[in-house]
């Protein structure tokens, strides 16, 4: 008898039907003899729907509140399944993030997970019950109500996994697997039997939606083997675990893509020790990520760079950039938004020379000038102009022999929560 973890995401408990089936699948897992845990995201469009209520009454509300609703969409979901678990003839119970014993810092919308005290699950887990956990949510010591920010409820998954120590953590989701890229824009692209932690935190940090990169950390660090795969079928998914065989042929393991981008150019800085740390600290401090820096000297003492932030945080950054004008001067500050972030990802990149080179040759190849780059041993990233992302990726797919005869299973639409 194996300890499953099992999350299933907004699509997947979109609607009563869908909620039925669900329940089944927790059902026979029962029925081969695991004990289940379920963690569960809001259903379909609920969160999308109280957002829009609470721009109806405030148009910027307090984020203490905004964790106060948003908390409800998966408490729904929860009660619901266990609803629909009870009505197969089994037993089950849901608790909240805090009932689960999740704790975490002081910080509203993107909270942390500081510790976790999993005994209630633990004791009803004992009792042969099934346990329904709602995701994305936790408590503070002092009792205030947190939520985890996006890619929440895959973290409770896997953190929940490694405080019961469980034998997998089961991600379900609209695809039946990994892909090589996103099975929407290439429709043969390649299932991964396995990818490695690593691997698997490139892609997500890169922009692959599959799997939130906080979710991937945990797992790594605690070494719970993660499966991902499909709640529409009951097709083989993929293994992320810490090492993975390299199929035959194959260096690079997969294509991410990102359209959050904005390029922020400054214009006109004093050349001298400590810039970039003062520019860069006032980003940090207003908890702004930033992602590629690129720095070119400049004439008269002076320098430009370059670096990206998320596209939703491109006005707050500049804003930020323009107060600290006074004690760190600058002639000019520009920035570019029609942007995107293609990246290929291979753990076999290490051993084999040329690959960021045939990158550049297939960009080119298209007419799309690259405007930034970023390497790491496993991953290669432009920044291109948005237009013709699209082909690009298939042209990148192609060139590196990740295009199979079999079509991509994709089963509906799919938020990270």
């Amino acid at each position: 008898m194996s300890l499953y973890v099992m999350k299933f995401g907004g699509s997947s408990v979109g609607d009563t039907e869908r909620m039925k089936r669900v329940a089944k699948r927790i059902a026979e897992k029962q029925d081969e003899g695991h004990q289940c845990v379920v963690v569960v995201s809001a259903m379909g469009d609920t969160t999308d729907e109280l957002i829009d209520q609470s721009k109806l009454l405030n148009e910027n509300p307090p984020a203490r509140e905004m964790d106060m609703l948003m908390v409800n969409g998966e408490q729904i979901s929860m009660a619901l399944l266990s609803m629909a678990i009870h009505n197969l003839g089994r037993d089950a119970i849901s608790f909240t993030g805090w009932q689960a014993g999740f704790r975490t810092e002081a910080v509203h919308g993107k909270a942390r997970i500081t510790d976790i005290h999993p005994e209630r699950v633990k004791k009803a887990l004992g009792e042969g019950k099934i346990v329904i956990v709602a995701g994305f949510q936790g408590m503070t010591d002092e009792g205030e109500i947190t939520t985890l920010g996006r890619g929440g409820s895959d973290t409770t998954a896997v953190a929940l996994a490694a405080a019961i120590d469980a034998d997998f953590c089961e991600i379900y989701t609209d695809v039946d697997g990994i892909y090589s890229t996103d099975p929407r824009i290439v429709k043969n692209a390649r299932k991964l039997k396995e990818i490695s932690y690593d691997e698997m935190l490139e892609l997500a940090n890169l922009g692959a939606a599959v799997l939130h990169p906080r979710a991937v950390e945990y797992a790594k660090h605690s070494g719970v083997p993660l499966i991902v795969r499909s709640s529409f079928n009951y097709n083989e998914g993929t293994v992320v675990k810490e090492e993975a065989v390299m199929e035959q042929g194959v260096v690079v393991s997969g294509i991410a893509y990102d359209k959050n981008v904005a390029r922020i150019s400054i214009l006109g800085v004093a050349d001298h020790p400590g810039v970039l740390a003062r520019v860069f600290g006032s980003l940090a401090a207003h908890q702004i990520d930033v992602d590629i820096i690129v720095q070119s000297g400049g004439q008269n003492g002076e320098a430009d760079f370059s670096f990206t932030v998320g596209l939703s945080d491109r006005e707050r950054a500049i804003e930020v950039l323009n107060k600290t004008r006074d004690e760190l001067p600058f002639r000019d500050i520009t920035f570019e938004d029609n942007l995107v972030k293609v990246s290929i990802v291979g753990a076999g990149m290490v051993s084999h020379p040329g690959v960021a080179a045939q990158m550049f040759d297939v960009i080119s190849d298209q007419g799309v000038n690259i405007k930034m780059v970023s390497t790491s041993e496993i991953k290669v990233s432009c920044v291109i102009e948005g237009g013709k992302l699209q082909e690009v990726i298939r042209a990148l797919h192609t060139a590196y022999n990740l295009d199979t005869e079999e079509q991509a299973f994709v089963g509906g639409p799919e938020t990270r929560r």
